[in-house]
């Protein structure tokens, strides 16, 4: 049976004895239902996974002593750095989990024209720190020890703004396809609209800024599906799908 991996946002050493987070230890003890002197794993995205084994239950605290450490997980020979047009609940959960299991670096949302999610304030935070949690199951599921940066949600001209080393923009209208372009040296940026994609303000804002058009085939895919395709892709001919 495959141990289970866990998050943890603080310091890990070999030897220490820990009391889990409130979090962890209701997944632990209500979904998983480990037991005493179970084996699982902790890492808190240094690039290491650390060994270690239940101690005890008590409703306020279960400890767990951390027994051995593995290497550090290599880094990957192409970082992969996706910009994303907000979506619904779903749809944007959905994309965010698969990007990090196929191994994107960094989750930049985008709030578009035609974004039909509009957050601000508290509920901007909150459903930030709910897609955190989302890239964090995705790594606990993966097995990535790393956690992929997810910037604060801007507008599309915001990001722009700060975002001088342009990059792709999926386009199923592009007259180039991914496959075609030069092999990426070191890291690539994509940039994919949200239901709808990007309007034509958007478009010339974009392409003014450096980025080009290219298209994965045919088929115009959904704001879900589109970026998991290319992130495909792109590991497949330059990344780690070897």
């Amino acid at each position: 049976m495959r141990q289970p991996r866990i998050f943890i946002d603080y310091p890990l050493h070999i030897g220490d004895t820990i009391s889990l987070p409130i979090a962890a230890q209701r997944h632990i003890t209500q979904v998983l239902r480990l037991t005493a002197d179970a084996p699982l794993i902790l890492f808190n995205g240094n690039g290491c996974d650390y060994s270690a084994r239940l101690l005890s239950f008590q409703r306020d605290a279960t400890r767990v002593r951390i027994d051995a450490v593995t290497s550090p997980e290599s880094s990957p020979p192409l970082a992969i750095q996706l910009a994303l047009g907000v979506s619904k609940g779903e749809r944007m959960d959905y994309a965010l989990q698969k990007a990090v299991e196929l191994g994107v670096t960094r989750l930049m949302p985008l709030f578009t024209e035609r974004s039909q999610v509009r957050l601000d304030g508290e509920r901007l935070q909150r459903r930030l720190e709910h897609w955190r949690g989302v890239v964090i199951g995705a790594c606990e599921q993966s097995g990535r020890r790393r956690v992929p940066q997810i910037d604060s949600a801007l507008t599309l001209e915001t990001w722009l703004a700060q975002w001088p080393n342009g990059g792709y923009l999926l386009d199923p209208l592009a007259a180039r396809a991914l496959t075609e372009i030069p092999a990426p040296a070191g890291q690539i940026t994509l940039l994919i609209g949200p239901e709808g994609g990007l309007s034509s303000r958007e478009r010339n804002l974009v392409n003014h800024q450096g980025f080009q058009g290219v298209r994965l085939g045919p088929r115009i895919l959904r704001t879900e599906t589109a970026p998991l395709a290319a992130i495909a892709v792109i590991q497949a001919l330059w990344g780690d799908f070897v």
